[in-house]
């Protein structure tokens, strides 16, 4: 399969799981967590894009981060799958969550800064393309940084889909601007 097309792939599958996850409580899906299955499918796939990019040091650069993001979506998609595991056992579920709360090794890496390195990797392989594709690079660079926003400070689902398809329809660009010439 083409590097782009698993890039694609993994951009339809990464907004799929955004779209779940703005309708709310993840608790409801019975059979199973279909919003982390994708967005961990997704995340992976997105790691394409390290391969799709011109390399220079900037992309280096980017390569790493954007790495470092994946693995911590990993991390974070399997502790959310374990987090739904608990079902209705909301005692257990929050005696796990204080716990990794309290462990920094954790907390920090795989829940509050590390899946933001997925958004920023992509965000500086899109700098990249700042002078040639203005608006499908800002499209990412800011598109990327509300998704965080949107869901962590101000708690909007709807503004963190918006955020997410902005992001994910800038890299769609960058990922075909040649075929779009």
């Amino acid at each position: 399969m083409k590097t782009k097309t698993l890039c694609l792939i993994g951009l339809v599958f990464f907004v799929a799981s955004y779209v779940f996850f703005s309708q709310g409580s993840l608790s409801e899906q019975k059979h199973i967590d279909l919003a982390h299955w994708l967005n961990l499918i997704g995340a992976v796939l997105l790691y394409s894009f390290n391969n799709v990019f011109p390399k220079n040091k900037l992309n280096s650069i980017a390569t790493i981060i954007t790495t470092l993001g994946v693995i911590a979506h990993i991390g974070l998609c399997t502790i959310d799958f374990i987090m739904w595991s608990f079902g209705n056992d909301d005692i257990g579920r929050n005696q796990l969550s204080e716990k990794i709360s309290d462990t920094a090794s954790i907390l920090y890496p795989f829940i509050i800064i590390g899946p933001s390195f997925l958004f920023i990797g992509l965000a500086m392989h899109a700098l990249n393309f700042i002078k040639t594709n203005l608006v499908s690079s800002l499209m990412v660079i800011i598109g990327g940084p509300f998704v965080g926003i949107s869901y962590f400070i101000w708690n909007n689902g709807t503004l963190m889909l918006v955020s997410c398809i902005i992001f994910a329809g800038g890299l769609a660009l960058l990922l075909f601007r040649n075929e779009m010439k």
